[in-house]
């Protein structure tokens, strides 16, 4: 079988340079983008122990994705589209070389293969890199990004497919999504999270609480899981819509506390936590300190990195001392 350059269309050949570099080149994806697109027998192939020789001298050339996997794996059957899509999209950055690990046992002894999925990169005959087990696309893509340029229209990931319907208020679009994560990664924990958040936002309570309980006790009790039962809390304990309204122009503390709340639970951080802050100054002892509690909850809800986090943290310890 003949490897093809999909860069220049011509028969790949095994020249071992003295002056080689491990380390494929960061430009090679915008190189290889430049000429017509690549067929997909010409960056996807079988390998076996007819090839393997051929392939790891073509690596002097360009750039082997190893992917060593098992038919009977189902971690493997959901990372080969996504290293076999990723492939195409690269247009001949590297080409995915698939070796059936049961069928070819002496080869992954050799490749020192000790449980499937196992992915390594290879350039100029030696390996540069690897992962094992079923990762995420979006963790592939960062993994590829360490090596290689990413294509100007890369499609966005599931995962940022459900981000953005998520920020753009298309709960049920974001749970869709992440329903399809978790049942291709379950033990992807994130997703069971992301999958919380949107179930929250479409007023699901129950239902993105019985997601959490149902995570290990490590994930359950981390800061993304208390952060989504905060927001889970904040819409059970805020008063509806009508209610607030009702509150017309009181701006007593339980008014303010509750108008605050409101805008917390619908997402309206920034204007909830300076509601909240304002409270503090103006009746600290408001509901045994329930505006300061409250803001605690929301800064693990929003999570430690986030600006609203570090600036009215800020706020919060310079009203405070």
């Amino acid at each position: 079988m003949s490897i093809i350059d999909p860069r220049t269309g011509e028969a790949l050949t095994a020249p071992i340079s003295p002056d080689a570099n491990n380390t494929p080149s960061p430009t090679a994806a915008s190189d290889a983008t430049s000429g017509p697109a690549p067929r997909r027998e010409d960056v996807i192939i079988d390998l076996d122990a007819s090839n393997i020789q051929q392939v790891l001298e073509a690596s002097m050339q360009v750039p082997i994705l190893l992917d060593s996997w098992s038919p009977a794996s189902e971690p493997c059957k959901t990372l080969m589209p996504v290293l076999e899509k990723l492939a195409v999209e690269y247009a001949g950055a590297f080409i995915l070389a698939k070796l059936d690990a049961d069928a070819n046992p002496e080869i992954a002894g050799q490749l020192g293969v000790r449980s499937v999925p196992d992915v390594k990169l290879v350039s100029q005959g030696g390996l540069v890199d690897s992962f094992q087990g079923a990762l995420p696309e979006k963790d592939v893509r960062e993994w590829l990004g360490r090596y290689f340029q990413p294509p100007e229209d890369a499609p966005a990931s599931p995962e940022e497919l459900a981000e953005e319907a998520l920020k753009a208020g298309d709960a049920a679009t974001a749970r869709e999504h992440y329903q399809t994560l978790t049942s291709q990664y379950p033990e992807h924990y994130a997703y069971q999270v992301g999958l919380a958040k949107a179930l929250v936002a479409e007023g699901r309570g129950d239902d993105a609480r019985s997601v959490l309980d149902n995570l290990p006790p490590e994930e359950r009790d981390a800061a993304p899981a208390r952060g989504v039962r905060a927001s889970i809390e904040f819409a059970e304990q805020a008063l509806s819509h009508q209610d607030v309204a009702a509150l017309g122009e009181r701006n007593d503390s339980e008014a303010q506390f509750q108008r605050a709340l409101r805008q917390v639970a619908d997402g309206d951080y920034e204007q909830g936590l300076e509601g909240l802050l304002a409270l503090m100054k103006s009746d600290r002892g408001y509901g045994d300190d329930a505006a300061r509690k409250t803001l605690l909850q929301v800064f693990d809800a929003l999570g430690a990195e986030h600006p609203l986090t570090v600036t009215y943290r800020r706020k919060l310890f310079a009203l405070l001392y």
